[in-house]
């Protein structure tokens, strides 16, 4: 039985979600409660120089509104602070914390050990080849942890 395309999306999406559910439940676990996928899409953009809530939401193609909420959770959970710009003292800039980047880096260990439970069940070889063939199709396509806005939006329940 052959596939459509939207077979396809479907299950790469679902393969998404499974791991990014799995990963967050399993921050919980280890303390780091309340944490979504938004959450780490928008350290990665601070750390990529987002560090205001205007770029921010450039970044992650959502509004300024949108993105000064999700700057608010992050400064709740301690993973951002805002600090005077040291160029321009009227100017405050975004900075992870140590505490965002041990969250960040948990992930990380976490997303190793999905991968090693994938291959566990199907075998390393399918899980390279499977990284191969989509490198492959996204040839030279970078995938941006800061974007799409749609997606944050869908994961996050936050507009």
């Amino acid at each position: 039985m052959s596939r459509s395309g939207a077979d396809l999306a479907l299950l790469l999406l679902g393969g998404f979600r499974d791991l990014a559910d799995r990963a967050t439940a399993e921050l919980a676990a280890r303390g780091y409660r309340d944490v979504r996928p938004v959450h780490d899409f928008a350290l990665r953009a601070i750390l990529s120089g987002a560090d205001s809530a205007s770029e921010l939401g450039r970044r992650m193609s959502v509004a300024k509104q949108s993105a000064a909420k999700t700057i608010a959770g992050l400064e709740e959970r301690e993973f951002v602070r805002r600090e005077p710009d040291p160029a321009d003292r009227r100017r405050i800039r975004l900075t992870v914390t140590g505490h965002g980047l041990a969250m960040l880096r948990e992930g990380e260990a976490i997303f190793d050990e999905l991968r090693e439970q994938w291959e566990r069940q199907v075998g390393a070889g399918s899980v390279k080849a499977l990284e191969e063939t989509l490198g492959r199709l996204l040839a030279g396509n970078t995938v941006r942890l800061d974007t799409p806005g749609w997606l944050m939006r869908d994961l996050s329940g936050e507009s």
